[in-house]
């Protein structure tokens, strides 16, 4: 039992005071709903972390944006006021924008491929790009391949897209990728979504089934087509001023904590996309497949355009997510 005599905030985290010992409580943001393979892996994380530190460090997990929303947890871990934040990628592109370039339409063939590639040298230097903006890239976790639904037609063709307002994250590749589609591209937070849906903001949305489901989406869809349009990782952050406050051991065991709460994070979301569409189905939403090559063709533009921007990187992603696995 652990005895408190004080308490101070230093540096995102509050350094508890104790006869025996003193206690790190860090705080952990997130958006995600209970239920989603993001929530149960950030309590999954704090509860390793705890464990590989002795009780000397306590995560604080806020899911569905309780500390804030992605914007915000960026802000504040940069400025050292938040430890830690499972974030979007779209959002992170925000501060980095090289992280949208895993987002480039059709990439991965799978979700095991995207985890290899994001293991290599491409993860490595989306690191070294975290740290050049004071976040430490501590694991990529999954957040799914994304497919359509909407409240006004199934989505065979990308003819079937035009005119129809999608929300996307704030992510310019995802942004380009409904543009070129003939889509109305409407950036949303996440934590609006349901609303606009539901009052006819917005006619639909991408997203991972995953997310669809845990967050309610289907109550107020019609339809969902499994385009499969792009993939999009969950960056796990930390702030690099509270990092940097830690002993190397610290390091150590959040950074351990870190990758296998990851690996049960992607093997959850494999399990979702093979598990959620007969769920829904039984609610009465409708679900449809799709040939992909028209749509392949009509985003080849954004290949180009990002090409320009970023012509190493994006060459390395695509070189590395068509290479046979070592």
């Amino acid at each position: 039992m652990k005895t408190i005599i004080t308490g101070s905030i230093i540096a995102g985290s509050l350094l508890v005071s104790s006869s025996a010992l003193a206690v790190q409580t860090l705080q952990l943001a997130h958006n995600a709903a209970e239920g989603n393979p993001k929530w149960d892996a950030s309590e999954l994380f704090a509860e390793l972390v705890e464990e590989k530190t002795d009780g000397e460090i306590v995560v604080d997990v806020g899911g569905n944006a309780q500390y804030g929303d992605d914007v915000e947890a960026l802000t504040q871990m940069r400025l050292g006021s938040l430890a830690f934040s499972a974030n979007s990628q779209g959002t992170t592109s925000g501060v980095i924008p090289q992280f949208s370039i895993l987002g480039l339409p059709f990439l991965f063939d799978s979700l095991p491929t995207a985890w290899r590639v994001m293991d290599g040298e491409v993860g490595d230097e989306l690191k070294q790009l975290s740290e050049e903006q004071g976040l430490v890239l501590l694991a990529l976790w999954d957040n799914g391949i994304r497919n359509v639904s909407n409240n006004v037609r199934p989505i065979e063709t990308p003819e079937d897209l035009e005119g129809i307002k999608i929300r996307t994250p704030p992510d310019p590749v995802t942004v380009d990728i409904f543009e070129a589609l003939g889509a109305n591209p409407t950036p949303m937070n996440f934590s609006e979504l349901y609303i606009a849906l539901q009052q006819g903001v917005v006619d639909g949305q991408e997203n991972p089934l995953m997310n669809i489901y845990s967050s309610k989406l289907h109550e107020v869809q019609d339809y969902i087509s499994l385009t499969g349009h792009k993939y999009e990782s969950t960056p796990l952050l930390m702030s690099k001023v509270v990092w940097d406050s830690l002993s190397p051991e610290d390091q150590q065991a959040v950074q351990e904590a870190a990758v296998e709460a990851g690996e049960f994070n992607r093997q959850a979301s494999l399990e979702a996309d093979e598990n959620l569409r007969s769920a829904m189905e039984e609610e009465g939403v409708e679900f449809n497949d799709v040939d992909k090559t028209p749509f392949i063709e009509a985003t080849q533009s954004v290949y180009d355009d990002w090409r320009k921007q970023y012509p190493e990187l994006v060459e390395m992603v695509v070189e590395a997510a068509q290479s046979d696995a070592p």
